[in-house]
């Protein structure tokens, strides 16, 4: 589990990165633009926007955003699985982390090994969650650039936006940042152990989504702010900690209930004496 948080904090870094450096493309794109990223992606995405948007670019950007989500769902719902196998293994994974404490090359080789083990019997992969975020990060890349370097998107106007330009009020990072935060707690709520890499996450996550969209074209935070959104429905739907929760205590009631009428049948109460 370790290299797991490990991988999950790196890939949150490397899409930190790619999003960032993103800002170095400036050059115009259009139809006449050579690469495969910039004629065939960001050109295509910009195309895709500018065809959903009914005369104006927000509108796209929303409309673009929603289908990526209904796209990914599949995807989401099988991380959602993975993750739920993932944390009911987690008071097996700590007992065998117990058993094999140890810091030697040899007890650590027999975890990692116990480890796998439990995992394969189990069918979980836990790499498995990183995959729509290691997905999402092109999209997310290829929407940044769409909107910053094709001319119709990036002096498009929205509401009180100029999509090129950063929200001059912080409205959209804000609410991109509430939503983020929503989506990752409902997400930890469901954890059988408490999580401390998860309670980082929670933190960490929406500050750098602030950040981001402090300083990112608006159009970038529009698309975040419909996303994690619609992030926060699909848990509420598909991966509801409030009735995992429920189910989780109404097994647990199953257990005790059946351990006390096992200890009243091996402890038949006395004959009164006369």
């Amino acid at each position: 589990m370790k290299k797991y948080k490990r991988l999950l904090l790196m890939a949150g870094l490397v899409m930190l990165v790619i999003v960032l450096s993103a800002c170095g493309a400036t050059g115009e794109v259009n139809a006449q633009s050579t690469g495969v990223w910039d004629r065939y992606i960001v050109y295509y995405f910009a195309e895709a926007i500018k065809a959903l948007s009914f005369g104006n670019p927000g509108i796209g950007i929303i409309l673009f955003t929603l289908i990526i989500r209904v796209i990914l769902l599949p995807l989401m719902h099988f991380q959602t699985k993975s993750m739920r196998k993932t944390q009911e293994l987690q008071p097996k994974l700590k007992a065998i982390q117990q058993k094999y404490a140890s810091k030697d090359p040899e007890t650590q080789a027999k975890l990692r090994e116990e480890q796998q083990k439990l995992y394969a019997e189990n069918n979980v992969n836990p790499y498995a969650g990183c995959l729509p975020l290691l997905v999402q990060m092109p999209i997310l890349m290829a929407l940044w650039q769409s909107i910053s370097r094709v001319p119709e998107l990036k002096s498009g106007q929205f509401l009180w936006l100029n999509l090129g330009n950063p929200d001059p009020i912080f409205l959209l990072p804000i609410l991109a940042a509430v939503f983020t935060f929503a989506s990752t707690y409902l997400s930890s709520m469901s954890q059988i152990e408490p999580n401390p890499s998860m309670k980082i996450m929670n933190f960490a996550m929406p500050l750098m989504i602030l950040v981001m969209g402090i300083n990112l074209a608006s159009g970038l935070s529009l698309y975040w702010v419909i996303s994690n959104a619609f992030q926060v429905g699909q848990t509420l739907l598909l991966n509801n900690p409030f009735k995992i929760r429920k189910e989780r205590e109404e097994e647990a009631q199953k257990i005790r209930d059946k351990e006390r009428a096992l200890q009243r049948a091996q402890n038949p109460k006395k004959k009164r004496k006369k």
